[in-house]
């Protein structure tokens, strides 16, 4: 999958938004510097990382000053050791002191949650489990943190709440019951996948009797999520079905590889878009 070609289409207003709360009516600071000045910097990696977040770097500096060049000796997706150099920027030092701290920012954040998802996709090599993420994210950045989970070698699980439809338990309570609303999910969008959050095993057999694209197993101790790994398959081999099982809930780096062996197709982490730990980057800049 080429992550460098699916960004996000809200990636140029996000970084406006972003510059617009750091700068507001003008930058007091930069205009410390000559008008005329030029520098050039030079991004280092600080720590063990995956990259992710280049195309909004690239934009911040850009929004500032299209005669800002930056040269990339790394790629997105990359994993970059400690004290690596990334890229070079030269312009107008007045340009490069007012996108700094956005720019990194955004590389920092992005790089973080590729970088966790990297590590949980590394503690289940071997499996046929991918590592999902969810709709825990940071408002207003679905679609970057989505893009940084592909980075890391991850998958993404739905956008929103209009792509595909995830039945919990409030929503079987208010149709009545699981098969009705299974039923009436089909009827609204026929064209949707349609998925169930089983908390129970008793639920999952009522689930697969409704007929159902997917189930969500929430939060079930790995000897119950094998067998209703095995209740699943089984279903989905009698009636020569597809059904994609999910396990999510209290997922770590501890137990991940224990879920994936219990043949889960997939393994949602919300904390790969939620608990996200910053890279640490360094812009050195010096004069032209």
């Amino acid at each position: 999958m080429s992550t460098q070609s699916e960004l996000p289409d809200d990636l140029q207003p996000t970084v406006e938004r972003a510059l617009l709360e750091d700068i507001g009516d003008g930058d007091r600071n930069a205009a410390l510097v000559d008008r005329d000045a030029r520098a050039r910097a030079t991004l280092f990696a600080r720590e063990n990382a995956v990259l992710a977040g280049s195309p909004w770097f690239d934009a911040t500096f850009a929004a500032i000053h299209p005669g800002v060049e930056i040269a990339w000796q790394h790629g997105d997706g990359r994993r970059i050791p400690k004290d690596t150099p990334l890229c070079t920027v030269q312009g107008p030092t007045r340009a490069l002191l007012t996108a700094e701290r956005t720019a990194l920012n955004f590389l920092q954040m992005l790089s973080g949650v590729a970088t966790t998802t990297h590590e949980f996709v590394e503690r289940v090599k071997g499996t046929d489990t991918a590592i999902v993420d969810t709709r825990k994210t940071l408002p207003g950045l679905r679609g970057a943190q989505k893009y940084a989970v592909r980075c890391g070698g991850g998958q993404n699980h739905r956008f929103g709440l209009y792509d595909a439809i995830l039945i919990k338990e409030s929503h079987i309570a208010g149709a009545g019951s699981v098969a009705a609303a299974i039923s009436r999910a089909r009827d609204i969008s026929p064209e949707l996948t349609v998925q169930v959050e089983i908390e129970t095993l008793e639920e999952l057999e009522q689930t697969l009797d409704a007929g159902v694209d997917a189930i969500l197993l929430d939060n079930l101790p790995t000897h119950v999520l094998a067998r209703a790994v095995n209740m699943a398959t089984a279903h989905a081999r009698r009636f020569r079905r597809d059904i994609m099982i999910e396990a999510s809930g209290n997922i770590s780096l501890r137990n991940v590889r224990e879920i994936a062996d219990t043949g889960v197709t997939r393994i949602s982490i919300g904390g790969l878009t939620k608990h996200i730990r910053a890279v640490d980057y360094s812009l050195c800049i010096e004069p032209a």
